[in-house]
This record gives C-alpha cells, sequence and structure tokens, in this order.
C-alpha cells in the first residue's frame, strides 16, 4: 500500500506539473509529497524527474513509469469497483452454526434479514449445543459461548453473558428465597443436561469458587423445557442471561443469589484465518457482529 501511495503521489505531481500541485489535489503537505517521490526514486534506484527553481520535467524513465503507474491505479480502482459490485449482489453459500436458544433468538433472525438483503445467497444454520470442527463440517462461522481452547481459529469478542440462578414468584412464596449457595441443597431444583452441562452449580462466594451439588427433580437436555419448568413453580433452574431474559423482565421469573454469581462467560464469533476471506463471509461478519454485540449488551450481559 505504501507503494501505490507512492504512485499516486507522483502520477499527482506529473499531472500537476509541481510538487505545491500535487500536495494540494493530495490534500496533504509539500514535505509529505516530497519525502514521498525521494523514497520512490531511492527504492527505483533512479531519477524520475528533473527539479530545478523554475519547473519538473520527467526524465526517460520517469515518463515510462508513469504510464505504467497510471495503468497499475487504473486497475486497482477497476478491482475495486468490481468488488464494490459484487458485495452489492453477493451470490452462494454460507453456513454458520450457534448454540440452540441463542441461535434461535439471536443469530437466526439477522441471518434471515441479512437474505433478504442478498436473495442470491443462501444459508445454512446448524443450531447445536456442542462444539463443532469448522473444517470438517464446512462451516464458514460459529458462535461460541465460553471460554474458548488454543487453537488457529480467528476469535471476534461479542460480549458475555451471565449465569442467572432464578425461579418462580409462586415457589419462592411457598419455599423460600435461598440466601446463599448451600440453601439449594435444601431446594427443588430443575437441571440441564447437555454439552458442558455439570451435576454441580457453581458460584462465587468470597473470591472462591463453589459448587453447589443440588439434586434436580427434573432433568432436561432443552432448555426451553427447564425455564418453563422453572416457570411453572417446579424449583430453582440455573439459565444463561440471555434465556433467562424474557422471563425475568415479565415478572415469570425472579433472580436469585445475585451476590453469588461467577465471572460472566465470554461469547466470540469464530472463523477460519484463510488469507482471502470470501466476500459472502466478510459481508456477513460485518452484519452479524455490531447486532450481535447490541443484542448481548440489551441482554445485561456486560
Amino acid at each position: 500500500m505504501d507503494k501505490l501511495r507512492a504512485m499516486a503521489t507522483f502520477v499527482r505531481i506529473v499531472d500537476g506539473g509541481s510538487l505545491t500541485a500535487a500536495a494540494d489535489a493530495a490534500g496533504t503537505s509539500l514535505t509529505s509529497v516530497v519525502r514521498s517521490l525521494a523514497a520512490l526514486e531511492k527504492s527505483l534506484g533512479t531519477r524520475l524527474l528533473n527539479r530545478t527553481t523554475r519547473r519538473l520535467s520527467l526524465t526517460t524513465e520517469g515518463r515510462d513509469y508513469a504510464e505504467r503507474c497510471r495503468q497499475i491505479l487504473a486497475a486497482v480502482d477497476e478491482a475495486d469497483a468490481a468488488l464494490s459490485e459484487q458485495r452489492a449482489s453477493l451470490s452462494g453459500r454460507l453456513a454458520l452454526t450457534a448454540p440452540v436458544t441463542f441461535g434461535r433468538m439471536h443469530v437466526a433472525p439477522l441471518a434471515a434479514s441479512f437474505l433478504k438483503q442478498h436473495p442470491d445467497l443462501s444459508v445454512d444454520l446448524l443450531l447445536l449445543d456442542r462444539v463443532v470442527d469448522l473444517l470438517e463440517e464446512g462451516l464458514d462461522l460459529a458462535v461460541r459461548i465460553g471460554e474458548l481452547p488454543d487453537s488457529s481459529l480467528v476469535a471476534v469478542p461479542l460480549g458475555t453473558v451471565r449465569r442467572v440462578c432464578c425461579a418462580s414468584p409462586a415457589y419462592l412464596r411457598r419455599h423460600g428465597t435461598p440466601k446463599e449457595p448451600r440453601d439449594l441443597l435444601k431446594h427443588r431444583c430443575i437441571g440441564f443436561k447437555g454439552h458442558g452441562a455439570s451435576a454441580d452449580w457453581r458460584f462465587q462466594v468470597a473470591g472462591r469458587e463453589l459448587k453447589v451439588p443440588v439434586r434436580p427433580v427434573f432433568v432436561t437436555n432443552q432448555v426451553e423445557a427447564a425455564m418453563d419448568a422453572g416457570i411453572a413453580g417446579l424449583g430453582c433452574v440455573s439459565l444463561l442471561s440471555y434465556q433467562a431474559r424474557t422471563g425475568l423482565e415479565s415478572g415469570a421469573l425472579k433472580a436469585v443469589l445475585r451476590g453469588f454469581e461467577v465471572d460472566p462467560l465470554p461469547v466470540n464469533i469464530l472463523y477460519r484465518p484463510d488469507r482471502l476471506m470470501s466476500t459472502r463471509v466478510r459481508a456477513l461478519l460485518d452484519w452479524l457482529i455490531p447486532s450481535l454485540r447490541e443484542a448481548l449488551a440489551s441482554d445485561g450481559a456486560g
């Protein structure tokens, strides 16, 4: 890019007939133009312009180089224009994965709105509560919640989510509100059985992690079923903040043990570090990242 800028500056000098005119055309200082020309001539090992106090004139080498610079700069402009046109009419297939509930709530609607903007595209959205290999599954992007293992994938931070313990107001009226994590051993609890799930519920007490071995009266592998059971008053349930948001906002659920929550979990979008990323993947990333960051912030997860 430095060489291209130097070429463009050189062509402005030739077209403008002076260093000052080139500086004005580029919106930069005369000193910057002088340095650019000197650096270009030094890198080429030849003089491009003969300079006197009154005028500039091209050397033979300079005349030939100016023409080649015009061709190169025109080709760059043409490539940029073609790419802009391609971005306006994207086509092909995109494949991505996300956790089930997060994907249904946030990624699927964004993918649908993206397709409305680019009707020649198709999207395959794989919703799974387990980690899948992007290369093996032929995926372009992945939304992941939790700490990431070391890998060659590029990770773009989106925000964080909290682990929230909650129950229905009716349940809390009947059984009382737990005041500290170990109180859950005396409460009815709702368990979740899925990827990364644990029989122990994690909390933080005085800066240290505490694991509470709850004994669930109801266990399911579907977050929605666990949340529905909590709203129905079956017991306490541990949910991620985006999962609990609707229930908490409506009053169907009430958060408990807020002062004992563990550190928030990071949320990232991952992609393979391909040297030449396809235009459609870059366009989808540009579409998803700001919207998902906003969604996580509105979930009260920051």
